[in-house]
């Protein structure tokens, strides 16, 4: 079986023996999206070397083409031709050219980074995407969008959702403006992303009690910051960007740190160890967690020249933890704790419910499928000691809830997975790779 060839059940191959195994990633698809919208609104054209090519950057590319940027896609890098300077058509509203769609598929960078490009283009541009995508929630894209003179207009059954059209006037004001992104980070980085086209640039300040996913923030004022644009964390909950231009020339992304969690699990589910090359030394991805997290859990972790180490025994610790700092890194900790000796507890993530799926919900069903003891929280999960057993696990198309099933598989005879291609999103060689990483042919 290759990475493009799954069946829509696909039988987890169990771990025979323990691990021993050097796992190279593709890289960061945060990063990527990230610097392919920067790369797009730049001065002159960049250089990504090493970006992730997946159904996620694959639907940015997509979109920011249509907006007017150029890509020339390598295997190991991509040109970007940023868009091009404009002049307002005389009457763009009857202008078939001037009416765009952009397919946000299930990509939340995709949904809630570009619409404020599309408030610096000329013309209308309409967002949709998946079915489950029209489920996530938008309200605080539209009405900053809106507090910032753009004006956007919905179906009239959208509510705040998927689909919404954005009709740009080539330009924003900018200026002060205050959201509430407790339920995404990715609204605050939105924003952020664009805000130096922005005339007055822009002064962000969150309002809501909690902010999920923080270091999804900084990551996004270190993008900025290394394109030689003035970006600061004023405050706890606000952000400075001036108006200015964005750099172009080359940009090396990291491999994807949230994508070596199945990876680095599977190596304390089947006992041995997992090395992950050119683990940075030092970076803002949320996945750089695991390396504390998975040592409370029982594991040991060694960085080095060859990059990042973990060594298991197997036995697997229960852990209370919040991790309202990384929501992502749930799905492979709840796996780690189905198998735990003790029991633990995962807080902070209410959020998760407006990811791909509802991931809370997702999780306790597929574990309890399993015969696991999990119970959703207000805030997240407590999962027990239990005997696991085989089940269809459902991915509910969420290209986590599939990789959590993975590593559950290892362990546990008779998990069929459903739709294991969901992990496209992010990771289209997924297979490959963990058949790889047991030794075996894909």
């Amino acid at each position: 079986m290759t990475s493009d060839t799954y069946s829509a059940l696909w039988p987890a191959p169990l771990a025979a023996e323990p691990i021993h195994a050097t796992v190279k990633l593709p890289g960061s698809k945060s990063l990527t999206n990230r610097e392919l919208v920067l790369s797009a609104l730049a001065e002159k054209p960049t250089t990504l070397v090493e970006p992730l090519l997946s159904r996620d950057s694959k639907l940015m590319i997509s979109a920011l083409e249509s907006l007017g940027a150029r890509f020339s896609v390598e295997e190991d890098h991509i040109l970007v031709s940023p868009i091009p300077s404009t002049t307002r058509p005389s009457d763009y509203s009857d202008n078939p050219a001037d009416f765009i769609d952009i397919n946000c598929g299930l990509a939340g960078t995709v949904m809630r980074f570009v619409p404020p490009l599309a408030g610096l283009h000329l013309g209308r541009v309409k967002f949709d995407g998946d079915e489950a995508a029209r489920r996530r929630p938008m309200a605080t894209t539209i009405q900053s969008l809106r507090q910032l003179g753009v004006f956007v207009f919905q179906d009239y059954d959208a509510e705040n959702k998927l689909p919404f059209t954005v009709v740009g006037e080539g330009e924003i004001e900018g200026g002060e403006l205050t959201i509430d992104a407790s339920e995404s980070s990715q609204f605050v980085s939105g924003l952020l992303l664009s805000a130096s086209r922005f005339t007055n640039g822009l002064t962000l300040t969150h309002s809501g009690e909690h902010l999920p996913s923080m270091p999804h923030i900084d990551m996004t004022i270190d993008c900025l910051q290394k394109r030689s644009v003035a970006a600061s964390k004023v405050s706890e909950a606000t952000w400075r960007v001036e108006p200015g231009p964005i750099a172009g020339g080359q940009v090396v992304i990291e491999p994807d740190l949230s994508n070596a969690g199945p990876f680095l699990a599977a190596a304390m589910v089947a006992g041995g160890s997992v090395t992950i090359p050119h683990w940075p030394t030092s970076t803002t991805q949320v996945g750089n967690e695991f390396e504390g997290i998975l040592t409370r859990m029982g594991a040991s972790v060694v960085r080095d020249e060859r990059g990042l180490t973990l060594t298991s025994s197997g036995s697997i610790r229960g852990i209370d933890i919040d991790l309202s700092i990384g929501g992502e890194l749930a799905p492979v900790v709840a796996a780690l704790a189905a198998f735990a000796d003790t029991p633990s507890r995962l807080r902070g993530i209410a959020h998760l419910r407006g990811h791909e799926t509802d991931r809370l919900a997702a999780l306790t069903a597929e574990i309890n499928r399993a015969g696991g003891n999990c119970v959703e929280t207000e805030d997240g999960l407590e999962i027990r000691p239990s005997e696991l057993h085989g089940c269809q696990w459902q991915t509910y198309e969420d290209h986590r809830m599939a990789t959590a099933g993975a590593i559950i598989g290892l362990r546990v005879p008779g998990i069929e997975v459903e739709n294991i291609a969901t992990t496209a999103k992010t990771m289209p060689n997924f297979s490959q790779l963990w058949f790889e990483m047991l030794g075996a042919g894909a």
